[in-house]
């Protein structure tokens, strides 16, 4: 089972859903970086459960460890391995599905590669371990504010409701002041509503979430196997019910022409491009414009209705969601998304230093 993610900036991601705890150890990690452990534990509760009315009820405190790697405030340059407790698991709402595969879960593909799994919550396969990538991802935010790269995400479509405003024209300081995490009021309100009529029916919605990583420096990335949109891709499809990512233009690319799709470069000191439609990447390598990142989430799997399944037999059978579950996801998986993009660009940008000796 692979836990690994990065090269030189290194996560190792450990634990389970209903496990006494969950965590991550970070290698790589420059010594004499400034550790702000507020700053982490902020991280933490932007995505911890219990957080609004349209969040899972599981209420977890995301109590964090540092057991390693950091002394006086700094990192030392050796493995940071940080623990979070698990402290409000309800392991007998999962009761009814120990010999019963949930629609749309890990249950049927993680017994069938594994042969033995954790029902409770789904165990390693629970989005519950996220909390740790995103302790290591305020980690490498700190790691990146050494090159002025600052990492912002949002929700920018919450079901059927889209945000049609583009970032450039947005105030994203204003992601956190509602509960959806969508930085523009009136369809905030928009997504709220409708996420809470979606819960009220016992079902859920997906959505969409905008990373915007800016100051971004020029050549990170590799031409071929290690392209930075790549290994952008890498992370975010390691999140939980993600089903799609796109960079810049996107798919939206496929509509136009090359006339209309090159980012054309403007004269000056510093060399830009008019457009953004690469979305700060050509070549696989960042060219100093902004990264955008879009990310779409399928709709929560577990839903309170009745539907028909079957046993680890192979017989027909009926399932109900029980427990504390999100009607739509993405309000909390913003400060994933970001986490996920920050790990991974502080490891390009440690990798950056080793390209050529002039650098």
């Amino acid at each position: 089972m692979s836990n690994t993610l990065g090269t030189i900036f290194k996560i190792t991601s450990f634990g389970e859903s209903h496990g006494s705890s969950i965590g991550v150890v970070i290698d790589g990690c420059p010594a004499g970086v400034a550790i702000n452990s507020e700053f982490i534990q902020s991280e933490l509760l932007r995505r911890r459960p219990g957080q609004s009315n349209i969040t899972t009820a599981r209420d977890e405190s995301e109590t964090f460890e540092i057991i390693s790697g950091v002394f006086e405030g700094k990192s030392t340059g050796a493995p940071i391995a940080i623990i979070i407790a698990n402290s409000d698991a309800r392991s007998k709402d999962y009761d009814h599905n120990v010999k019963v595969y949930r629609p749309s879960h890990a249950d049927y593909t993680y017994q069938e590669k594994y042969g033995h799994r954790d029902h409770r919550g789904g165990g390693r396969t629970s989005a519950r371990i996220t909390a740790g990538w995103v302790a290591a991802g305020a980690i490498a935010k700190q790691v990146l504010a050494y090159k002025k790269i600052k990492v912002q995400a949002y929700v920018s479509q919450a079901g059927t409701i889209k945000l049609e405003t583009p970032y450039t024209a947005l105030d994203l300081s204003q992601t956190e002041s509602n509960i959806v995490r969508c930085p523009e009021p009136i369809v905030a309100d928009k997504m709220i509503a409708l996420i809470e009529q979606t819960k009220k029916e016992g079902d859920t919605i997906g959505g969409v979430i905008t990373c915007v990583a800016t100051s971004m420096s020029v050549g990170l990335g590799e031409p071929v196997f290690d392209k930075l949109h790549a290994a952008l891709g890498h992370a975010m499809f390691s999140i939980n019910a993600v089903k799609g990512v796109e960079f810049g233009s996107g798919f939206a690319g496929a509509t136009m022409k090359g006339s209309e799709h090159n980012d054309v470069f403007l004269a000056g000191d510093k060399i830009t491009t008019k457009t953004n439609h690469s979305g700060g990447i050509q070549g696989g390598i960042s060219n100093g414009e902004d990264v955008v990142i879009r990310v779409a989430f399928k709709p929560v799997a577990t839903i309170m209705k009745e539907q028909p399944t079957v046993d680890e037999l192979g017989n027909a059978a009926t399932i109900k969601g029980k427990g504390r579950h999100d009607p739509c996801v993405v309000p909390r998986a913003v400060p994933i998304v970001e986490s996920m993009a920050a790990i991974v660009l502080a490891d390009f940008v440690l990798r950056a230093q080793s390209t050529t000796l002039e650098r």
